[in-house]
């Protein structure tokens, strides 16, 4: 047998939490100034992504999901971004 109290809230928080692991950089596209990027994909140097991640970018990022600690520092960087009201 159920009872059910009427007066009862039940309050659900949803938050998502990224941990990268050794190896997880590379299942993501990270945020590079457009001009190191071009660079580097011409000249072959490597670059440095805001999550800090180095590499020699050699595949297109579009066919990876966006880095989840890039996209928080870029939304940090942006006027008004990261700020809650």
């Amino acid at each position: 047998m159920t009872s059910e109290n009427p007066q009862t809230t039940t309050i659900v928080k949803e938050h998502t939490e990224y941990r990268l692991d050794e190896g997880d950089h590379e299942r993501f596209s990270h945020y590079v100034p457009k001009a190191k990027l071009t660079e580097a994909m011409v000249m072959g140097t490597p670059v440095i992504a805001l999550c800090g991640k180095v590499w020699v970018p050699s595949r297109n990022p579009d066919r990876f999901p966006v880095c989840p600690e890039c996209k928080e520092i870029w939304a940090s960087l942006q006027p008004g971004g990261g700020a809650e009201s």
